[in-house]
C-alpha cells in the first residue's frame, strides 16, 4: 500500500468501535472492539509526519509515533511493531488504558480531530502477537549481577524486563497471588483483559526473569535481600488511599474503592463465586471523579446497581463539541468522559459529602451532600459550601475514590532506610533514581505518586538504565524520562 502524505486531508477520524452500552453492561467482556486492518491503516495515514512531532513530547515514553504510523499506512506491520517496541515494553497496556496525552498533543488537534494514535498502537501489538512478531529477547551474555524488583505493576515489569535483557539476574517479588499489580487487581476486566498480562509475563520468563508470587516482602526480609541481591528496585506503587473524616465513615457499606474493585477481578478469574461487596439491588454513591471512580461506576452497573451517583467536588467540565484541543499541546480534562459514563450514571458535580447517614442496624442508608463553589485564597483554590444547598441522597453502598496519598508500605521503606518526600508519602530519589539507601532504587507511582500507566513504564525503563549503569559502570539502556519529569 502506498503511503499518502495528504491522508489527513482525505480521511476523517474513526474512533475505535465500542460494543453498545446496553449490551456490554450485561457482561465483563472488553468494551472496545478491534478495528479492521484497512481502517487502521487509513487512520494511520492521517498522520502528517510533522517536522516537529509534538506527539513525542505528549508521550512520556517518547514513542516514535510518526514512524510506526507510516509503516502501518504502508501495511508493514512487522516493522511497525519493531519501532513501537523500541520505546515501549508493553504497548498493549498503554493501548488499552492510557488516556493518550499524545493525541491531545497531535498537531491536527489544533483545529480538527487528532490521529487515532491509541487505536493504531493497540492494533500493531495485537497484530504482532497474532503474527508471531513478539519473541523473547534474552541477553547474549550475563553480567553476574542480581537485582530484586519489589512489585509487578507496569513500572516493576518494565524495569525487570530491561534489566534482564541487559544481562542481570532479576527476581520480581509480588505480594498478590498473580502478577500485574493494579493492572491485575484494580483495573476491571471490561477495561483491560488479563490475558494480555499473562502472554507478556510468558515472554519475560522465557527471557530469564524470575517471578515470585505470594511473596510479601516485610521488614524482616530486608537484611536477606541486601545480602542476596546487588541492587533493589522499589516499584511498590502508591496504594495508600485518601481517607475521609466525614461523620459516619465507620458505617457498614462505606468502603474504599480499592477494597471493592479487586473483588470483581477475582470473580472474573474464578477465585470466588461472588464479591463480598456487591452493588446488586443498591443505590450506590461514588465519591470522586477520576479514573478509579469511573472503574467503580462500570463495575457497579455490571453488578446490577439500582442507581449509581458520582459525586465530584469539581464543577462540570465545559462540553466538548469535537476533539479540537484549546489547551494544545497539554492534555484535556477527561473527567466524566469514560465509556462507563455512557452506561448509566447520575452525575453530581460541585458536590461534597457532609455526612453518611445510618439506618437502625448501623449501615449506611443515605449521604448528605452540599453544593460547593471554588474561590481563590492567596492564589490557592478552595472549595466553599453554598448556603442552604444541603440535600440527602439514598445510598446502601458508598465507594470512596478520592485518590491516593502515597505508598502503603511505610514500614518496609523504614527498614530499607529510605526517606519519603516531605508531605508526599512517596519515595525520595535522586537524579539517578537512587533512594537515600545505597543500592536501593525506586520508580513509578512509588516515587512519582499515583499517575498514568505510560509514566510507570517510562520510569521503569529509565530506572533500569540507572541500575544497569550503577552495576556495570556503563549502560546502553534508554532513559526516556528524568526523575520528577512532568508532562506538557
Amino acid at each position: 500500500m502506498a503511503y499518502d502524505p495528504q491522508g489527513f486531508l482525505k480521511h476523517e477520524r474513526q474512533d475505535t468501535p465500542k460494543r453498545p452500552a446496553q449490551e456490554r453492561v450485561r457482561d465483563w467482556q472488553p468494551i472496545y472492539l478491534r478495528a479492521r486492518p484497512e481502517v487502521v491503516s487509513e487512520q494511520a495515514a492521517r498522520c502528517m509526519d510533522c517536522g516537529v512531532a509534538f506527539c513525542h513530547s505528549g508521550c512520556p515514553l517518547g514513542n516514535l509515533i510518526p514512524e510506526w504510523n507510516e509503516y502501518v499506512a504502508r501495511d508493514d506491520w512487522s516493522t511497525a511493531s519493531e519501532r513501537l517496541h523500541a520505546t515501549n515494553n508493553f504497548p498493549e497496556f498503554t493501548g488499552w488504558i492510557c488516556p493518550a496525552p499524545c493525541e491531545a498533543a497531535c498537531v491536527l488537534a489544533l483545529n480538527t480531530d487528532p490521529v487515532t494514535i491509541k487505536q493504531v498502537e493497540v492494533s500493531i501489538v495485537e497484530r504482532a502477537f497474532s503474527d508471531g512478531f513478539v519473541d523473547p529477547q534474552p541477553a547474549s551474555e550475563r553480567t553476574g549481577c542480581s537485582v530484586a524488583v519489589i512489585g509487578s505493576g507496569p513500572a516493576g515489569l518494565a524495569a525487570a524486563q530491561q534489566l534482564t535483557r541487559a544481562g542481570h539476574a532479576v527476581t520480581v517479588f509480588e505480594r498478590d497471588d498473580r502478577l500485574g499489580g493494579l493492572l491485575r487487581y484494580g483495573i476491571p476486566d471490561f477495561k483491560m483483559p488479563k490475558d494480555i498480562i499473562d502472554r507478556r509475563i510468558a515472554q519475560m520468563a522465557a527471557e530469564g526473569t524470575t517471578f515470585r508470587v505470594n511473596a510479601d516482602v516485610t521488614p524482616d526480609d530486608v537484611a536477606r535481600l541486601r545480602v542476596d541481591f546487588d541492587a533493589v528496585v522499589l516499584a511498590v506503587g502508591a496504594l495508600a488511599p485518601r481517607e475521609l473524616t466525614t461523620p459516619g465513615r465507620e458505617l457498614h457499606g462505606v468502603h474504599q474503592a480499592m477494597t471493592y474493585l479487586p473483588q470483581g477481578n477475582r470473580v472474573q478469574a474464578g477465585d470466588v463465586a461472588a464479591p463480598e461487596i456487591d452493588a446488586a439491588g443498591k443505590h450506590v454513591i461514588i465519591v470522586g471523579g477520576g479514573d478509579t471512580a469511573a472503574d467503580c461506576l462500570g463495575t457497579a452497573n455490571r453488578q446490577g446497581a439500582l442507581s449509581v451517583t458520582v459525586l465530584d467536588h469539581n464543577p462540570r467540565p465545559e462540553p466538548r463539541p469535537n476533539l479540537v484541543n484549546p489547551h494544545w499541546p497539554a492534555a484535556m480534562n477527561s473527567r466524566g468522559m469514560s465509556p462507563a459514563h455512557d452506561e448509566g450514571v447520575h452525575e453530581a458535580w460541585a458536590r461534597e459529602v457532609v455526612a453518611f447517614e445510618a439506618d437502625n442496624a448501623g449501615a449506611v442508608r443515605a449521604v448528605t451532600v452540599e453544593e460547593v463553589e471554588i474561590v481563590r485564597v492567596d492564589g490557592r483554590r478552595e472549595f466553599r459550601p453554598v448556603p442552604r444547598s444541603r440535600t440527602e441522597l439514598p445510598a446502601q453502598l458508598v465507594l470512596l475514590a478520592a485518590g491516593f496519598i502515597g505508598t502503603d508500605v511505610p514500614e518496609l521503606l523504614d527498614a530499607f532506610g529510605v526517606d519519603e518526600k516531605p508531605g508526599r508519602g512517596s519515595v525520595a530519589i535522586d537524579k539517578q533514581w537512587q533512594t537515600t539507601a545505597g543500592g536501593v532504587f525506586a520508580c513509578g507511582d512509588a516515587s512519582r505518586g499515583a499517575s498514568l500507566v505510560v509514566w510507570a513504564i517510562a520510569e521503569g525503563r529509565a530506572c533500569a538504565a540507572a541500575v544497569d549503569h550503577a552495576l556495570s559502570g556503563v549502560s546502553e539502556l534508554p532513559r526516556p524520562v528524568a526523575p520528577g519529569a512532568v508532562g506538557l
